[in-house]
């Protein structure tokens, strides 16, 4: 709920479901998934979305603010797994075929520590999909320091070295467009995408479409600038 450029926003209401609401059934619809976690924080404004993980029947674990790594550490020792697929929570129009190509492929490859489809990146910045072995997320939790504990992967697939690191693309590239939820002209993107199409998890190929279809909106946040890396 802390989000400094638009607070509140996992939260907003977008057709009737949060924006949290969107992520949790895609993640769901994809059927690729053994558990689903909420990973928050113990501030006290994120009460607010415990109560919304109880509404959405969804699992919640809660940890620091800044250090994410160790907030999936913490899940992962509730809930263990073998794996973990990422999604951050203000990407409302995830896909959830892209979602099970993305786990299929990381079960399909022996030994893959890490599966990100923003290596290079072809998608449109919002619907990407991350996969980290729970021993290199346990080694990045050793090793990592600074905005990497904030970015919770990003020490591993910095680090290809010294991890099996894969990137899965989706040509032809639509890297240029926006669907991410960080700003007011973001937030009008994605309401004028859903007004559209429906309270329906889109596919990739439908998104990339209409924003083609309709430049006007897709102009909206082309001046977005994305946080580099070293910002937390």
């Amino acid at each position: 709920m802390g989000s400094s450029r638009l607070p509140g926003k996992v939260l907003r209401p977008l057709t009737g479901r949060s924006v949290l609401g969107w992520v949790v059934r895609a993640a769901r619809e994809s059927g690729a998934l053994d558990d689903l976690v909420v990973a928050t924080t113990r501030e006290p404004a994120d009460d607010a979305i415990v109560t919304e993980c109880q509404r959405l029947g969804v699992a919640w674990h809660r940890g620091p603010v800044d250090d994410v790594l160790s907030r999936f550490v913490g899940a992962l020792r509730d809930h263990p797994a073998d794996a973990v697929a990422r999604f951050t929570a203000d990407c409302p129009l995830l896909d959830p075929a892209l979602i099970s190509a993305a786990v299929g492929t990381f079960r399909a490859v022996p030994a893959l520590d890490y599966l990100g489809t923003m290596l290079p990146r072809t998608l449109p910045r919002g619907m990407d999909v991350e996969i980290i072995g729970t021993a290199a997320l346990h080694r990045a939790d050793a090793l990592a320091r600074d905005h990497h504990r904030a970015h919770v992967t990003s020490y591993v697939y910095t680090h290809p070295a010294a991890f099996n690191v894969m990137g899965l693309t989706f040509p032809p590239g639509a890297e240029r467009l926006r669907v991410t939820l960080d700003t007011a002209a973001d937030w009008d993107v994605i309401t004028a995408i859903v007004t559209a199409l429906g309270d329906v998890p889109a596919s990739l190929r439908t998104i990339i479409e209409w924003l083609e279809g309709h430049p006007k909106v897709g102009v909206l946040n082309e001046d977005v600038r994305q946080k580099v890396l070293e910002e937390a």
